[in-house]
This record gives C-alpha cells, sequence and structure tokens, in this order.
C-alpha cells in the first residue's frame, strides 16, 4: 500500500473516468495528488468522493499554456516537488466522416488532446524530480483508425510522437515517459461516443464495439489506472519510450 509513498503526482483530467480512478489508486498507495479538470462541478464531485488529506486541486484548461504554468506553481506550492505527471486529460470530439467534421470541432480536440499534452510536458518536465515518471493517455485510436472519430484519432496518433521525443530528451535525467492506449473504457466518454454514433440505439454501437474484443466486455477504469501505478511505481524503472496497450486484445483480434 506504499508503492507511491512520499512521491507527488499530478493528474490532469482527473476529475472522473480514468483520472478519478488513478487518483484514489495514487493515494491509496502513498502520493500526494494535484488533480487537474477544467470543469468545477465534476471536481466538486471528485473531491467529495475522495476525501483525503494528501489531495489538492486546480480548475484549469490544459490547452492554455497559462493554465498549464498555474497546474505546475500550484503542485510546486502544495507539495514542493512533482514526481508523477499522468498527462491524462482529452476529449472524443463527435463522429462524423472527415469531409462533414467541423473544423472547429477539430480545432478543439486537437488543442484539448495533442497541444495539452505538448504544453503539460513542457512546462512539467523542467520541474519534475530527476527519476521521475510521465504517463500520457493514448488511446487504441492512436494505434488504428475508426471511421467518424478523424480528429480524435489524429489526435492520438499525434500523442505517441509526443512521448517517444519526450522520453529520449529525458532520458538523461532518469525520467521515464510512456504512453496508454485504453480500448473502450466504461465511463461516461464511450456513453457520449455511442449516442454519437446512433443517437436511437447507443445499446447497439456497445454491442459492436465489444464484438471486436475478445474479452467481450468495456475495461473498467480501475483496470487502466493499475498500468499507470505500475508506471508510475518504481517498478517500471527500465520502461520508458514505449506504448502500453490495455484493450482486452482488441488490436490483436
Amino acid at each position: 500500500m506504499n508503492r507511491l509513498k512520499n512521491k507527488v503526482a499530478i493528474i490532469t483530467g482527473g476529475a472522473a473516468g480514468i483520472g478519478l480512478a488513478t487518483a484514489k489508486l495514487f493515494l491509496d498507495e502513498g502520493a500526494k495528488v494535484m488533480l487537474v479538470d477544467v470543469d468545477q462541478n465534476s471536481m466538486d464531485k471528485a473531491l467529495s468522493s475522495l476525501k483525503n488529506p494528501n489531495l489538492s486541486h486546480c480548475i484549469a484548461d490544459v490547452s492554455k499554456a497559462k493554465d498549464t504554468q498555474y497546474y505546475v506553481q500550484q503542485t510546486l506550492k502544495e507539495f514542493g516537488r512533482i514526481d508523477i505527471f499522468f498527462n491524462n486529460a482529452g476529449i472524443e470530439g463527435c463522429s462524423k466522416p472527415l469531409i462533414d467534421y467541423p473544423e472547429d470541432m477539430f480545432d478543439k480536440v486537437i488543442a484539448v488532446n495533442l497541444k495539452g499534452v505538448w504544453l503539460g510536458c513542457q512546462h512539467v518536465l523542467p520541474k519534475m524530480e530527476d527519476g521521475g515518471s510521465v504517463m500520457i493517455t493514448s488511446s487504441v485510436a492512436g494505434l488504428k483508425g475508426f471511421a467518424g472519430l478523424g480528429a480524435y484519432v489524429a489526435s492520438k496518433h499525434g500523442v505517441n510522437g509526443i512521448m517517444r521525443v519526450a522520453a529520449l530528451e529525458s532520458a538523461d535525467r532518469k525520467i521515464r515517459v510512456n504512453s496508454i492506449h485504453p480500448g473502450p473504457v466504461d465511463n461516461n466518454m464511450m456513453r457520449r461516443i455511442e449516442k454519437e454514433i446512433s443517437p436511437d440505439n447507443p445499446e447497439e454501437v456497445i454491442k459492436g464495439f465489444e464484438s471486436t474484443i475478445p474479452l467481450k466486455r468495456y475495461a473498467d477504469s480501475q483496470e487502466i489506472a493499475k498500468l499507470a501505478l505500475f508506471l508510475a511505481s518504481d517498478e517500471s524503472s527500465y520502461i520508458t519510450g514505449a506504448m502500453h496497450v490495455v484493450d482486452g486484445g482488441m488490436l490483436g483480434a
């Protein structure tokens, strides 16, 4: 229960889904956690559910440099150091063919999912302790295409490139940088995607996704959090620049 004792972690997109599950697990394992999210209502619910003296929080938009600098500064003010960075915030956009995809929505997805990851690395890495760990949430959509999700797929492929560069540039400080590639996860993001694809029959979308997964189900957020815990801990001390797939066999099928 002390795999992250004396470590300080930042988790973006931390108020729900994978981020919230990871925050709970990190706190249980002894970490101090700065929870970052753009949505105040979600944050209030998250704080109410966690209730831990080693938890602090920031409301910030990861796609803005000033907000990114703010959550870094607040973490250092509250806890004095940064050992772990879960660069997790992301949005799904909408489901439309490339030829019909709204430009403003494309820009928003790229701003949060790709620029947000880049800004996070740019501003957190210089302040991180040597020997730290960075995990970036990509997706199976960062490794294959999905019709109708062009902006999301593009952003998650781009994240892989940032991860590889950051791993190379941080190696001399023994900072490890890895990406996590979940398949469908049983959370609010997937509910929105299902509804977007088929407003009248989202249950059929669920069945369609599950039929492509050998384990025949979505992941639970906690299952992704457990991989993040391994990568955050010293148990993964020789792992960097790698893409870690947690998809129930979806890509291998």
